[in-house]
């Protein structure tokens, strides 16, 4: 099994409708419940937007602290998943539930290095 990393493309505005946004938590839970029981949860949870941020960039033997992201954009990271999948078929899978859950686009991406415990 490897490890695979389930990044949710949040776009750039107003959130969506409260009741919008309860039928999406319910859809997440079903979501992850399904990976818990399927032994391929790790580790999921959203993030505050990217105004919410701090860069640290090396500087000159220094790091230089600023707020705020590092790049604007049309879409931000708005949370993650990750999980554990015998290949890129399975993990695109699960990426393909996440975007139904979420009614967002997803990044599937793979850790670097071999199996997972």
């Amino acid at each position: 099994m490897k490890y695979y990393l389930l990044s949710v493309m949040q776009p750039v505005g107003e959130p969506p409708a409260p009741e919008v946004l309860a039928e999406i938590g319910k859809n997440l839970d079903r979501f992850h419940q399904e990976l818990r029981e399927a032994g391929a949860w790790v580790f999921a949870g959203g993030l505050h937007g990217p105004e919410s941020s701090t860069v640290l960039r090396p500087r000159d033997g220094d790091v230089l602290v600023t707020d705020g992201p590092y790049a604007e954009g049309k879409e931000h990271l708005g949370g993650i998943c990750l999980v554990r999948a015998p290949d890129l078929d399975a993990a695109l899978d699960w990426g393909r539930r996440a975007a139904l859950a979420t009614t967002l686009p997803i990044e599937v991406r793979p850790f670097m290095g071999e199996a997972a415990d």
